[in-house]
């Protein structure tokens, strides 16, 4: 790895000596643009206003434009010399738990290096007291012209830095959020819960960037005067009309690629659709038979006797209306509430006259 940058760690009266080195790259693939007609290069040429010709890199410096159109002229020497002791330190300003970092601010990462065995001593110091506190230091320091917030904390045996945005660049999230008030009811959150559950968690590392993938074969495919092989394509997803159809959908779908028993009420192997039926499907079939004239008769038995059970008197006139030839029992004889119903059931019963009401 190549040093990007030397300077020290000022940790207190302790200056540690550290080489700054990049801790990601980037295994995107980049285009050239071209001409299409002939396939010839398109490049960019420096070219200076003035002179109407082009310049090289030796040639080029910095200058900042004022309000008017003005160039004021900027030198390394200059940037070199400014007054801020961070210029080739990086500053220690506080030590503070993990969790107060705001992972909106985190920006590049970088490794520091101990140059020189006599920055060893120190450099494990800083380390071994960063793992026993399990806090992150905040630093700041300069790098490319401007003065930068940084993290420093411990990964595996070396200290890395985090490059930091400044508080102020961290912009408020005012009108993302919806701007309807959505009521999430218990239920949703438990399916949501149920497919959170389902997908479990995954190792970072068996990640990998497919789309890479697929443009570095289809590179190798043009290049050998094959044709690249066609993306299957996608099943046509319907529109989501259902948010609890969508996550029992969603759950059992999770379920199955992971090969677990999906159970009956999800549907598991039927292929279909989840869906939430209407209130009026269920009780439609939650609907009893309907009953004829003569268990009605009974049911108006019943409240003559409403002193006894009315299973015994229901299941005695049930006996009389469909002629059965048993006999009943001594004690459903004696029973005078039972003796009513067979009375009823016999006679046919006469219409009640109504009360004349006085005014």
């Amino acid at each position: 790895m190549r040093s990007i940058w030397n300077g020290a760690i000022s940790f207190g009266l302790v200056s540690i000596p550290i080489k700054l080195v990049n801790a990601t790259e980037s295994h995107s693939i980049s285009f050239r643009q071209i001409h299409t007609e002939d396939g010839g290069r398109i490049r960019y040429r420096k070219v200076c206003e003035l002179e109407d010709r082009e310049v090289t890199q030796a040639e080029i410096g910095k200058a900042y434009e004022d309000a008017d159109g003005t160039m004021i002229p900027i030198t390394d020497d200059d940037l070199a010399q400014l007054p801020i002791p961070t210029a080739r330190t990086i500053e220690i300003v506080a030590f503070v738990p993990a969790d107060r970092i705001d992972p909106l601010q985190m920006d590049a990462a970088y490794y520091l290096s101990a140059n020189g065995v006599p920055a060893a001593k120190p450099y494990t110091l800083l380390r071994e007291a960063l793992k026993r506190s399990q806090k992150v230091a905040i630093a700041k320091y300069a790098l490319r012209g401007r003065e930068r917030l940084g993290m420093l904390r411990v990964v595996d045996d070396v200290i890395a830095m985090h490059g930091l945005l400044w508080p102020d660049e961290i912009r408020v999230p005012e009108g993302v959020a919806p701007d309807t008030s959505v009521t999430v009811r218990d239920k949703e959150l438990d399916l949501a819960d149920a497919l959170m559950d389902t997908l479990g968690e995954v190792d970072l590392a068996d990640l990998h960037d497919d789309y890479r993938e697929a443009v570095e074969e289809m590179i190798t495919a043009k290049a050998s005067g094959e044709q690249p092989a066609e993306s299957p394509t996608p099943a046509p997803s319907g529109k989501v009309l259902d948010l609890m159809a969508a996550l029992e959908k969603s759950v059992r779908e999770a379920k199955e690629s992971r090969g677990e028993d999906t159970g009956e009420d999800a549907g598991a192997g039927t292929g279909k659709k989840a869906e939430v039926r209407p209130i009026s499907s269920r009780s439609a079939r939650a609907t009893p038979k309907q009953t004829t004239g003569k268990k009605s008769t009974s049911s108006a038995t019943k409240k003559t006797a409403s002193s006894k059970k009315p299973t015994a008197s229901t299941s005695t006139s049930a006996k009389k209306s469909t002629g059965a030839t048993k006999k009943t029992t001594t004690t459903a004889k004696k029973s005078p509430a039972k003796t009513t119903a067979k009375s009823t059931a016999k006679t046919p019963t006469k219409k009640a006259t109504p009360r004349k009401r006085t005014a």
